[in-house]
């Protein structure tokens, strides 16, 4: 983004929105002094959640927009540095906002996990944002962050000790307890519409490198699968004894983690080969159970693409959690993460990386996440990468938040291994 005065630092479009008011909670209690300016296109209700957030925010503008009016949206970006969203579906109401950040030059940083949209961001608006010093920075909060960020911090790692690039590398999730936010679900489940009625779409999420900024550039890997059950020691002797299954969201982290690769010219290899997983134990059911949880995963992400747009979304709408919805304050307290990413360099160097952090992983950890995420893109411009346009957390923002994170108490660390 041109260095011109802008009137806020952030302006946090979304406000209303379960995860909106935590993160609009966040950035009251950690802004560091960030002009920062609340949006919706409810007034009133942005007013209320406002009113709700102590001292630190009295004096925070109110600010009307709306995806259904454009013209909002510009005179949005015009007015400030970086705009955060919490709006989704994004492939729904998301890109008429990307569109006004790339013409106006604002960075931007969203929650989405839906690779369908960020391709679309990609396609229609990287070369305009990167041609205004746009910085378009998908996936901040749990998907894509402990992801993009582990491989990143192992590449500095490995860099620093001039261990050579990072070959075979895999996310394990070790514990995880909270749940999905309704958001979340829905663009799940509008993904699964979307690619349900387009087989291209389907062919395409289907691609490990559909982000990547230059396909025929991409090596073709083997090991890269988004659904499969291992056990632990064929990943690290660490994990001996373990069973892993299929991680949810492998899909769409594993496509993020890939592109960062890309945009930071191969900088992790271009041997580098990436996975996710995640831990079901080591008792004698967990085979079984890594079993399931992986069969459960591809009939979702393989039948449920083909035929969801069969199934009754009466009835799915009436037992999933719905946007605006979460869990109670004590109930997100308790929530938590660990993740631990292994990978070996072209030296035979093996190493670990644990992300770990404190509060329900869909609603609290996420909303610091993106606190973070905006507060980087505001307040710490000489750590931020020179890249422009669709980017990545990595690619993005990733000095600034390896700095940030540990204050925000989020734990990442490395550590070599042998």
């Amino acid at each position: 983004m041109a260095e011109t005065q802008r009137e806020f630092d952030i302006v946090l479009y979304g406000a209303t929105g379960f995860v909106g008011r935590l993160t609009a909670d966040y950035l009251a209690r950690a802004g560091g002094g960030a002009r920062i300016a609340l949006a919706g296109r409810a007034p009133d209700r942005v007013l209320a959640v406002r009113d709700s957030l102590g001292e630190a925010a009295k004096d925070w503008p109110i600010l009307t927009a709306d995806a259904a009016s454009p013209s909002t949206l510009n005179d949005l970006a015009a007015r400030t540095r970086v705009v955060v969203t919490t709006v989704g579906p994004y492939a729904k109401y998301g890109l008429p906002l990307v569109a006004a950040c790339a013409a106006a030059g604002t960075d931007y940083a969203d929650l989405t996990g839906e690779t369908n949209f960020i391709r679309d961001s990609i396609d229609l608006y990287h070369q305009q944002a990167a041609d205004t010093g746009a910085r378009i920075v998908h996936s901040c909060g749990f998907d894509s962050i402990p992801s993009d960020l582990s491989v990143y911090a192992l590449y500095r790692r490995a860099q620093d000790d001039r261990a050579g690039h990072l070959l075979d590398t895999n996310m394990v999730l070790r514990a995880m307890s909270g749940g999905v936010s309704g958001g979340t679900t829905a663009s799940m489940l509008d993904l699964l519409t979307s690619s349900s009625n387009d087989p291209e779409l389907r062919r395409a999420l289907e691609d490990p490198y559909t982000l990547s900024p230059d396909r025929a550039a991409e090596p073709e890997l083997g090991g890269q699968k988004d659904v499969r059950w291992r056990r632990g020691a064929e990943i690290a002797p660490e994990l001996a004894g373990h069973w892993t299954g299929a991680f949810a969201m492998a899909m769409p982290n594993s496509r993020i983690v890939r592109r960062s690769n890309a945009l930071l010219g191969y900088a992790y290899g271009r041997r580098f080969a990436y996975g996710e997983q995640m831990s079901v134990g080591r008792s004698v059911a967990a085979p079984v159970l890594a079993a399931a949880v992986t069969g459960a995963n591809a009939l979702t992400m393989g039948l449920g693409s083909r035929y969801f747009k069969h199934l009754p979304r009466t009835l799915i709408d009436r037992v999933v959690p719905k946007p605006g919805e979460g869990p109670s304050e004590a109930a997100r307290d308790r929530g938590h993460y660990t993740v631990e990413t292994y990978t070996t360099t072209e030296t035979g160097a093996r190493y670990r990386a644990t992300f770990a952090q404190k509060g329900d992983f869909g609603y609290k950890a996420t909303s610091v996440l993106l606190g973070e995420s905006a507060l980087s893109l505001a307040l710490d411009r000489d750590a931020l990468s020179p890249l422009t346009g669709v980017l990545t957390p990595a690619a993005a923002i990733g000095d600034a938040l390896l700095t940030r994170l540990p204050a925000a108490e989020v734990d990442l660390r490395t550590e070599r291994l042998s």
